[in-house]
C-alpha cells in the first residue's frame, strides 16, 4: 500500500532512534518469535482503518497519511524494515493482531482494561476523548449526560469504539446507529438522519474542517478522557519494550511534538486531498 511521507521527516526520526534500535536487536539473550519474524521478513505489518483523520486517512490519490502513519513509518525505519499497512474495519483490528496477520495496531485505539486483557499496549502517544458533533449547539455543548439520554435523540458513532460503548451505557434511552468510518457518520449528521455524532474529539473537529459550510458546530469539551496506545502481541515482551522505548525517544527528542503539530493544526494542506 502506498504511503506518502509527511513534511516531518521520518528519516530524521529513524536516525535518532537508530542506536536505540540496534542495541535492542543486538543485545544477547532470549528473544521470542514475533520480533524475530519481523526482522527475518524485513517487514513491519501495521493494522489500521485508513479512515480516522487526522490519525490515519486515505487521499484521493490512494496514499495513506496521518499522524499514526508517520509514527509507524519512523518505527519501521528505525528497525531497518519496510512498512506494510493492513487495512481493516475498526471492530476487526484486534482480531487481526491476535491471528498474527499484523504485528501491531495503531488506529486511534483507546487503552481500556478489556482490550488490555487481550493484547499489550505501548503508550499513550496521544490523549483525546469523546465529543459531540452536531448542527444543534445545545447538543454540541451539552455536558450533562442526563440531558442527552432521551429517546428523541438519534446518535451515530463508530462501530466497536469506546464512543459506541459510551452511548450504549450512558445514553441507553437514546437511539443509536453505527458506521464503519467517521466520514459516513458525519454525513449522517449533515443529512439530518442523526442529530449528532459522538466520536473522538479530533474526528469531530476534522468533520468541521472538511465541511465548513454544513452548519456543524464546534464541539465543546470532551465528555471523556482517553489514552491512545499502540496495540501489540502479549507474548513478546521484547517487542513491547522496543516500541515503548521508541515512543519515549520520540517524546524526548521533540519529534512527537513536531508530528502532532503537522497533523493537528487547523487548515492543514492534507484536508483538500482526502477522498
Amino acid at each position: 500500500m502506498f504511503v506518502r511521507r509527511s513534511a516531518v521527516s521520518v528519516a530524521v526520526a529513524a536516525a535518532l532512534l537508530g542506536l536505540l534500535a540496534c542495541r535492542s536487536f543486538e543485545a544477547p539473550g532470549h528473544r521470542t518469535g514475533r520480533l524475530d519474524a519481523i526482522l527475518a521478513r524485513k517487514e513491519l505489518r501495521v493494522a489500521l482503518t485508513g479512515d480516522q483523520p487526522p490519525l490515519n486517512m486515505t487521499t484521493r490519490a490512494g496514499a495513506t497519511i496521518g499522524l499514526e502513519v508517520d509514527l509507524a513509518q519512523a518505527l519501521a525505519e528505525a528497525m531497518g524494515v519496510r512498512m506494510e499497512l493492513v487495512r481493516k474495519p475498526f471492530p476487526e483490528l484486534l482480531a487481526t493482531l491476535e491471528r498474527g496477520d499484523a504485528d501491531l495496531v495503531i488506529s486511534g485505539m483507546t487503552i481500556t482494561p478489556e482490550r488490555n486483557a487481550r493484547v499489550a499496549f505501548a503508550g499513550p502517544y496521544l490523549i483525546t476523548g469523546a465529543a459531540i458533533l452536531s448542527r444543534d449547539a445545545a447538543l454540541t455543548n451539552a455536558q450533562d449526560t442526563a440531558a442527552l439520554d432521551d429517546p428523541k435523540h438519534r446518535f451515530v458513532t463508530l462501530a466497536g469504539s469506546t464512543s459506541e460503548r459510551f452511548v450504549r451505557t450512558q445514553l441507553a434511552k437514546a437511539q443509536i446507529a453505527t458506521t464503519n468510518d467517521y466520514e459516513s457518520a458525519v454525513q449522517e449528521v449533515i443529512a439530518g438522519r442523526a442529530d449528532a455524532m459522538i466520536g473522538d474529539y479530533l474526528a469531530c473537529v476534522v468533520g468541521i474542517w472538511r465541511h465548513p459550510d454544513a452548519g456543524l458546530v464546534q464541539p465543546g469539551s470532551p465528555l471523556t478522557a482517553e489514552s491512545l496506545g499502540i496495540a501489540l502481541p502479549p507474548d513478546d515482551p521484547l517487542f513491547v519494550n522496543l516500541v515503548e522505548n521508541y515512543l519515549r525517544a520520540l517524546e524526548q527528542t521533540g519529534l512527537l511534538t513536531a508530528i502532532k503539530a503537522r497533523w493537528l493544526a487547523e487548515g492543514g494542506d492534507w484536508i483538500g486531498e482526502l477522498r
